[in-house]
C-alpha cells in the first residue's frame, strides 16, 4: 500500500479545463444562428409590395402571413381565423408589449389583410407594422 502511494505521488493533477474545443463549438454555433435566422423569419413564401419605409424597431415580435391564394401563417403555420385569434389572445396574455408583423402577398386582395387586421384587433393587440420589401 506505501508502494502504491509513492508512485501516485510522482504525478501531478491537471485541475485546468481546455477551454479550445468549447470556444470552437461556441463559434459553430453563432455562425449557425446568423445563417438560419433570417430563413426563418422568411419561412413563408410572399411576395411583398415594394416602397420605401422606416425599419421595424420591436422588441417582441410574431409573424403573421397572408399569402396568394388568401392562407393566414400565424409562425409559419397555417390556422384559421378562429385559430388565429385564439392564439394571439394566448400570446399577448403572455406578452403584452407583442407586435404583430402582418406580410402580405402583392397578389392577395386588399380585404384579406383587413380580414387578418380585423382578427389581430380583436385579440387586443394596437402594436403592429406592415411589412414591404424595399423599393430599389
Amino acid at each position: 500500500m506505501i508502494r502504491s502511494h509513492k508512485q501516485n505521488s510522482g504525478r501531478k493533477v491537471i485541475s485546468e479545463i481546455n477551454l479550445t474545443p468549447l470556444m470552437d463549438l461556441t463559434f459553430i454555433l453563432l455562425i449557425t444562428f446568423i445563417i438560419t435566422f433570417p430563413l426563418i423569419e422568411q419561412g413563408v413564401l410572399i411576395n411583398l409590395p415594394k416602397m420605401s419605409s422606416a425599419p421595424i424597431e420591436d422588441d417582441v415580435s410574431k409573424t403573421l402571413s397572408v399569402d396568394a391564394e388568401g392562407n393566414i401563417h400565424y409562425d409559419n403555420n397555417i390556422v384559421s381565423e378562429a385559430e388565429l385569434l385564439s392564439v394571439l389572445e394566448q400570446d399577448f396574455a403572455m406578452e403584452p408589449s407583442l407586435t404583430v408583423l402582418i406580410r402580405g402577398d402583392e397578389a392577395v386582395s386588399y380585404g384579406e389583410i383587413v380580414k387578418a387586421l380585423k382578427v389581430v384587433h380583436s385579440a387586443g393587440i394596437t402594436s403592429l407594422s406592415l411589412v414591404t420589401q424595399e423599393d430599389n
